[in-house]
């Protein structure tokens, strides 16, 4: 990496007083890495960066330094500044830096990383990165500084227990949820309101169930199932049990990975008919199950992961954690963006007769168009999507 001019540090009586402290930094940069991005212009290249790399498949890193600590109540011009011009002058020209929170946290974005060796890219990046810093500051400053780094694509594993993704390589999904906040608000109201009155409404039917699932086969009335909510949380499903104790999940995971790969074409019954991207003829389901899961009403107790939060009345089917281990990168989109949903617009536009692709590109569509009034046409038109079963087995 080729070393850039160190920054030259003005007298005291020349620094700003100004309170705000990313314009003293700018003031010390060098002018031939003067093009440090603000926090907006930085999350707007990270998600330019992420995009690309859903397309080229190469990986980048995202290193965040916080100073919050380091800066808080003290005069900042100086540590500000000695923290940049390090940064800049362990960086590649080619490397975006800028902030990701405004004079707190530093933000460095480094591209086309060897897929080969990404593993020990961030041991690599951070070490090299506080052996320069810890030249510039105190030993006192260092200990509150924090410094991580970011793969992306990641490999989701996770440790089964919390998020599968880094909610800050996504700082851009989460701006207009802020912008938004009372529609957001009302979305919420209506999810409570509709899942308790749904919920209550229909109490002797959801009894009816309980006892024809419990007369006809062994086991739980209700099965619980990890999923996974925005940014990859997990939480638990609830669904009416449609299938016989101890069934093979291998079934449906072979299934899955057939159909996220484009390689099940479904069951065509002649030229003009479109094939059915669902396991149609499951020896696994009860007899009752097959009739709940034909009128969908073994989806009916998720009404109550709706109360909790968990889920909203519109938005895309919640992914089962082993199911989102086979997506591709831009799939992992359809989880980030909103919360999952009950219905949605794959639910009545296409429900199961359309391939997993086309199935994401509406998720998408519609996290990307989301207001209250999509959602009231969405809620509206699935009754008629519920009765008339079309893509339902």
């Amino acid at each position: 990496m080729r070393n850039l001019r160190p920054v030259t540090q003005r007298p005291e009586s020349e620094r700003s007083r100004n309170p705000n402290k990313i314009k003293s930094a700018f003031d010390a940069l060098p002018r031939k890495r003067a093009e440090i991005f603000q926090e907006d212009a930085f999350h707007r290249m990270l998600m330019l960066e992420r995009r690309r790399t859903e397309r080229s498949r190469k990986p980048f890193a995202l290193m965040l330094v916080d100073a919050t600590r380091v800066v808080d109540g003290r005069s900042t011009d100086g540590i500000t500044s000695r923290i940049v011009s390090t940064i800049l002058r362990t960086t590649r020209e080619s490397d975006l830096i800028g902030w990701y929170e405004n004079g707190a946290v530093l933000g460095a974005i480094f591209t086309e990383i060897s897929s080969e060796c990404k593993d020990s890219v961030p041991d690599i990046l951070r070490s090299k990165v506080m052996v320069a810093l810890s030249d510039e500051l105190t030993p006192a400053l260092m200990s509150n500084l924090h410094v991580t780094v970011y793969l992306f694509p990641s490999d989701c594993a996770g440790d089964g227990k919390g998020p599968v993704l880094d909610a800050r390589l996504y700082p851009d999904i989460a701006e207009p949820r802020r912008q938004n906040q009372i529609g957001r608000i009302v979305k919420r109201v209506i999810d409570v309101a509709g899942s308790a009155l749904l919920l209550l409404s229909v109490s002797p039917l959801l009894a009816a169930i309980a006892v024809a699932i419990k007369l006809t086969s062994k086991g739980p009335v209700i099965f619980r199932q990890v999923r996974l909510g925005q940014f990859g949380s997990r939480f638990e499903c609830f669904k009416f049990r449609t299938m016989y104790v101890h069934s093979d999940s291998r079934v449906h995971q072979e299934y899955i990975r057939d159909f996220i790969g484009g390689q099940t074409t479904g069951d065509k019954k002649g030229p003009e008919q479109s094939g059915v991207y669902k396991i149609t003829s499951d020896s696994r389901v009860t007899a009752i199950g097959r009739l709940l899961r034909r009128t969908s009403l073994d989806e009916l107790p998720q009404f109550w992961n709706v109360l909790k939060g968990e889920m909203s009345l519109v938005g895309p089917r919640p992914s089962v954690p082993y199911e989102f281990q086979m997506y591709d990168v831009w799939h992992r989109r359809r989880v980030l963006e909103i919360k999952p949903g009950i219905t949605g617009l794959w639910q009545v536009h296409g429900r199961s007769r359309v391939c997993f692709d086309d199935m994401v590109r509406l998720d998408l569509r519609y996290a990307q168009s989301w207001s209250l009034w999509l959602d009231l046409k969405i809620l509206f038109a699935t009754p008629r999507a519920v009765v008339s079963g079309e893509g339902a087995y």
